[in-house]
């Protein structure tokens, strides 16, 4: 009997596919789908097209006899490579509830650091803190396109030593690739063939930046290793440079008019981008704050090329001296630039404060605003803090704004101490760099009453609109910060305890005790010490589709509003804020994908952003062997301690054979080292003196000696 066909084609979508696996229980082949489905010739061949997508994205595995299966039932884990210059590894699992796994050097093969691979978790048990042992069955993605290093000529070809010593091969460069590079030119090489268990990776010289000690070369080294677009697309310059640069009337219909407002930007005083402003009145016995965002969305149309090359990028990038920007400067520094006494168009979260600070209504709003001054952080100070007569002279209209700014900023610090919100108070420092490029000195960067009044409004919008789109039941790109791991609040106790301070905590473990134990160090030597291991214990904050709460700033709903120009997740709110503003339906973007995407170039944007001012202080203290400073030890490890100096915000290492007369012992316990002679320890929080002893710009080292 023949049998009768479907005439339509259904498509076989992961969940289904994912719960047949769950299931069956076990391993299934092709035909085990095509029978326990009833699939086509046509639904069978797309269907293999699926599951080959899956395999590639970690969602299942393919075993031997063609088998597919789910990782989580065969002892697989998909995950990150992390390499170690000793030669081993590190899996980091993307399931965030899993340890990592360790990869011993010889179980890596081929694979290289940064690498998507799955891994066979051999060794199930943690044995005395250990991690969970496994070996490399497959890679899944390079994580690595471009290595930057230093090049040296070799007979018929050369290579390339990565300066970045988690890459444990060296790049072999065929002659006629080498761009006629000098030795010990850096250059970037961009690999064409991967390594295999028996032969080095090859690549090809795209870029030559230079020597090390020319000017300039360290951002075009930072550039190349995080693989930093250097321009912007025809397209998207295209694009750009169509959108007009004045607000023409027809774009302000519909919009409420704010220009009557006193309103002000506040910014660092190197700043370009200024995508935020406010303004604020009081009234009723509290206070009216209107906190107004660049419109980025309405000149950026989902899907354009701009908007493609800003989902890319996910975020500006900062240096000393230049801005690796999101969008080109027709839009950052142009249209969407808050500049004082020009029409801007805006989103204005309007959010109304009793007297004693706290949020009585939030409004959402399309606005058209008139900036009347841009101002700058030092300038506020001068105003609000040191009441600099010239100063206030100068901005005489806004005065009653700004000295009301400044109450409604307190009541909301205060509010937010109370709660438990975690207020680090770590310097942090700023690279002042000379005429040629080269670092002149590192200070610590300004942090005053006029950044807190900024912070606290902002911190008030972003929440307010996190809560009005989550009650409206729009899907959502949070802000969140999970609570740090049990282990590493014990840690960071005894930690304390050490120091002489008693940490008292409840279950569960909210962030109320930790600030209290911030104020209590506050003003005493070891207050940058706490604050920097505190720091340490806690997980990274980064974007989920779910609302898990922020555990740093004590809040229960959070989100990224007020920073369109330069972070494309405040983009994604904008959009969906319109989307509530309009009546329409709730959207179902895949905010999931985009959480990961755009944490994952938020780190990148942050080790760069690292990595430059790391190497900036490299290259100050090459000047500086063999002079004398005083530090303190700011970590102790098995092979020796840092010092972190007190003046320059410059790190280094005394390395444990260089310690004089004595054999050292790490007690992990006591962060510290104790002679077994002697019995002198070194620990965390002691004060030293120490010499510059050597600078290595090659492995960006810094060490030191001790003066005992």
């Amino acid at each position: 009997m023949t049998r009768k066909r479907r005439p339509e084609i259904r498509e076989i979508d992961r969940g289904v596919a994912l719960e047949l696996l769950k299931r069956e229980n076990h391993p299934l082949v092709l035909r085990d789908f095509v029978r326990r489905l009833d699939l086509t010739h046509e639904e069978k061949r797309r269907l293999k097209v699926l599951l080959n997508e899956m395999i590639s994205e970690g969602q299942i595995i393919r075993i031997k006899g063609r088998r597919y299966g789910l990782p989580s039932r065969m002892n697989v884990v998909v995950g990150r490579l992390q390499c170690h210059p000793d030669g081993y590894g590190f899996v980091v699992v993307e399931d965030g509830d899993q340890p990592d796994v360790f990869i011993k050097a010889r179980d890596l093969r081929e694979a290289m650091h940064g690498d998507r691979v799955v891994v066979r978790v051999e060794d199930l048990r943690r044995r005395r803190g250990k991690a969970r042992e496994g070996r490399i069955v497959r890679i899944l993605e390079r994580g690595t396109k471009r290595i930057v290093g230093r090049f040296i000529p070799g007979d018929g070809s050369g290579r390339v030593v990565p300066d970045d010593d988690r890459y444990l091969f060296e790049v072999t460069i065929p002659k006629k690739h080498t761009m006629k590079a000098r030795e010990d030119h850096v250059v970037v090489a961009e690999i064409i063939q991967y390594p295999t268990i028996v032969k080095n990776p090859e690549g090809r010289i795209i870029h030559v930046l230079g020597y090390r000690h020319e000017p300039g070369v360290i951002p075009r080294i930072v550039i190349g290793e995080y693989d930093f677009p250097r321009g912007f697309p025809a397209p998207v310059l295209r694009e750009a440079k169509a959108i007009p640069q004045k607000v023409r009337d027809e774009e302000i219909t519909g919009r409420v008019d704010l220009r009557g407002k006193v309103t002000v930007t506040i910014d660092g005083e190197n700043a370009r981008d200024f995508d935020d402003a406010v303004s604020i009145e009081q009234r009723d016995g509290g206070y009216m704050l209107w906190v107004s965002i660049s419109d980025v969305g309405h000149y950026v149309k989902p899907g354009a090329h701009l908007d493609k090359a800003a989902h890319r990028r996910g975020t500006s990038v900062y240096f000393p001296d230049r801005v690796i920007p999101m969008f080109p400067p027709e839009l950052s520094n142009g249209i969407c630039c808050l500049h004082p006494h020009m029409d801007r168009l805006t989103l204005t979260a309007a959010l109304r404060f009793d007297g004693e600070g706290n949020l009585a209504n939030c409004d959402v709003f399309k606005s058209v605003i008139r900036s009347d001054a841009r101002l700058t952080y030092t300038a506020v100070r001068r105003i609000l803090v040191d009441r600099d007569r010239e100063e206030m002279g100068r901005h005489e209209a806004l005065l009653p704004s700004l000295e009301a700014m400044g109450r409604l900023c307190s009541f909301l610090a205060k509010k937010r101490r109370e709660r438990g919100s975690l207020d680090f108070d770590l310097p942090e420092p700023e690279i002042i760099l000379d005429l040629q490029g080269d670092t002149h000195d590192i200070i610590k960067a300004e942090r005053n009453f006029a950044h807190q009044i900024i912070e606290e409004f902002m911190i008030a919008a972003n929440e307010a609109i996190a809560v009005r789109l989550t009650q409206a039941r729009f899907p959502l790109l949070y802000r969140v910060h999970e609570e740090p791991d049990v282990d590493k609040i014990h840690h960071f106790r005894r930690f304390v305890a050490l120091l002489g301070y008693r940490l008292k905590l409840r279950q569960p473990h909210g962030p109320r005790e930790f600030q209290g134990l911030l104020e209590e160090v506050r003003g005493k030597p070891e207050e940058r010490l706490v604050n920097t291991v505190l720091l340490r214990s806690m997980k990274q904050a980064h974007y989920s589709d779910k609302n898990i709460s922020h555990y740093g700033l004590a809040l229960d709903c959070y989100t990224h509003f007020t920073s369109p120009i330069r972070r494309y997740p405040d983009l994604l709110v904008h959009r969906q804020l319109k989307k509530m503003m309009e009546g329409r339906h709730h959207s179902t973007g895949d905010f999931a994908q985009e959480a990961q995407h755009l944490s994952q170039r938020e780190r990148v944007a942050m080790e760069a952003e690292r990595e430059i001012v790391q190497r900036y202080r490299v290259k100050f203290m090459e000047e500086r062997v063999g002079e004398q400073f005083d530090g303190f030890i700011s970590g102790v490890t098995h092979f020796g301690f840092f010092v972190e100096l007190e003046e320059l915000f410059v790190e280094g290492l005394v390395h444990i054979g260089s310690l004089p007369d004595d054999y050292f012992v790490y007690d992990e316990k006591g962060y510290r080292l104790i002679g077994k002679r002697s019995k002198r320890t070194f620990r965390i929080g002691d004060r030293v003196k120490i010499v510059v002893d050597r600078v290595s710009p090659e492995r960006q080292q810094i060490d030191f000696r001790l003066i005992v």
